[in-house]
């Protein structure tokens, strides 16, 4: 058993989790048929067989018999717009330029601080139920997405979002810096809130804002995430007015660092991928966004070859209609096996350690999160197998790729702390604020103003 401190001489134990299967996603780790985890003060303290918990159940103040069900750390999304889901299903069959001018044509009349809120609240709740615990989120307001995942409960990585033209949200840009600082200061060492800089995408901020985004993340030792090389119209008109390539314009742009999240990547040559690995950048690969806007297929196999830390995202609801990384997972271990023909190609544990652990990684708290460890924060979901579709289970990661799905989800863990429970949310009332958005939704429909 693995053991963190003295609990074993004595400790105060909160919780104890036993009788599941555990998948603790640390590389080349077994599994436990039937084990658990201790849970004290927010952060798992040991992690083990039933037998070897035994004494730590006796003394916890709370025990869950798990039934059999799978445990395993939280899912980490590392690229998400949660606020969009105002605009689910809205915008439909067109590529990424003209999809993106219908999408803000509406956000301009629609976006403020309480749709904001409730469109973070109804997408992060998503999120929640689904099993993921940390999201990595970008959109045109970032205060009321972050009062949002506060109140839920959820971790969340969120920032001021840059961008050079008039911003559907009426924020100026010479507006951008301050309000990013501002973020980082009011979320300085938050529980919950990882502070960073969002710029758009580098075809819509020019070098000089990039540039002061990027140095205010490093100031601030905070994150740094945009769109790069999704569409190849992206790519030609990145080309055209600066004479080189997306990611090569980024990295003369000096934007390619470990603090780097780079949503997408979608066309890329050797070279570029090169860049990406030297420079420690992580690639958060979006399949069904991907798909569905026509954009293509990331070359995911190569990213993994060269040494790329590649973490899973959903992208909106808008361009996925829901926001779902069960669907996620499944799309990044099939997708490469199709295209290139070849069914060796990125194994079930590959592609959950890229929803877990490397997306930890990707926001640099994979000293903190993204496994089930003693020493790391007790962020851990339950996933149901008393399904049909869920037996027999040879394999836990194979069939939390292949078979398991959000539904399964029944109980989730954000530092200890119950945030569903039997499929419900514990932390907020979610049936008025489903209303809400009905009635919402109701105005967008028909241009009606706020």
């Amino acid at each position: 058993m693995a053991v963190h401190g003295d609990m074993l001489a004595g400790g105060p134990i909160d919780l104890v989790v036993r009788g599941a299967a555990v998948f603790t996603a640390v590389a080349g780790a077994p599994t436990l048929a039937s084990g658990g985890i201790a849970v004290s003060d927010g952060r798992i303290v040991a992690v083990g067989t039933d037998a070897e918990l035994a004494g730590l159940a006796a003394r916890a103040g709370r025990v869950i018999d798990a039934d059999g069900a799978i445990l395993m750390p939280g899912l980490i999304n590392a690229h998400c717009h949660a606020a969009c889901t105002q605009h689910r299903g809205l915008v439909e069959n067109l590529s990424l330029e003209p999809w993106l001018q219908a999408v803000w044509e509406v956000e301009q009349h629609y976006v403020t601080p309480e749709t904001t809120y409730l469109g973070a609240l109804i997408g992060l709740s998503e999120l929640l139920l689904s099993g993921v615990t940390t999201v990595m989120d970008m959109f045109w307001l970032c205060e009321p997405t972050a009062e949002a995942a506060v109140d839920l409960g959820i971790r969340i990585s969120t920032g001021s979002w840059f961008f050079d033209g008039p911003g559907m949200c009426g924020i100026r840009p010479e507006e951008w810096i301050g309000r990013a600082e501002a973020f980082f200061e009011r979320y300085d060492g938050h529980e919950l809130v990882i502070p960073g800089t969002f710029p758009h995408a580098s075809y819509t901020v020019g070098p000089d804002n990039l540039k002061a985004a990027f140095a205010l993340a490093e100031r601030h030792d905070g994150r740094f995430s945009t769109h790069a090389a999704e569409t190849r119209a992206e790519q030609r008109i990145i080309t055209e007015r600066y004479g080189a390539s997306v990611i090569r314009h980024m990295e003369r742009t000096g934007l390619l660092s470990e603090r780097t999240v780079l949503a997408h990547c979608v066309h890329l040559d050797d070279g570029e991928i090169d860049l990406l690995a030297k420079s420690g950048t992580t690639v958060a690969h979006n399949p069904v966004s991907n798909l569905k806007l026509g954009s293509g297929v990331a070359r995911i196999p190569d990213l993994v070859a060269a040494g790329v830390t590649v973490a899973l995202g959903t992208d909106s609801c808008i361009s996925g209609n829901d926001i779902d990384m069960w669907l996620s997972m499944r799309l990044a271990a099939l997708l490469p096996k199709g295209v290139h023909e070849d069914p060796t190609l990125i194994r079930p544990a590959e592609v959950v350690a890229m929803a877990t652990r490397n997306g930890a990684a990707a926001l640099g708290l994979g000293d903190r999160l993204g496994t089930l460890e003693a020493g790391k924060i007790a962020d851990f979901i339950l996933v149901s197998s008393r399904a049909a579709h869920a037996v027999p289970i040879y394999d836990l990661a194979t069939h939390l790729v292949y078979a398991a799905g959000k539904g399964d989800v029944t109980d989730v863990f954000v530092a200890g702390r119950q945030v569903v429970k039997d499929r419900r949310i514990t932390t907020i009332d979610l049936a008025p604020r489903l209303d809400a958005m009905r009635e919402l939704g109701a105005k967008i429909a028909t241009r009606t103003p706020l």
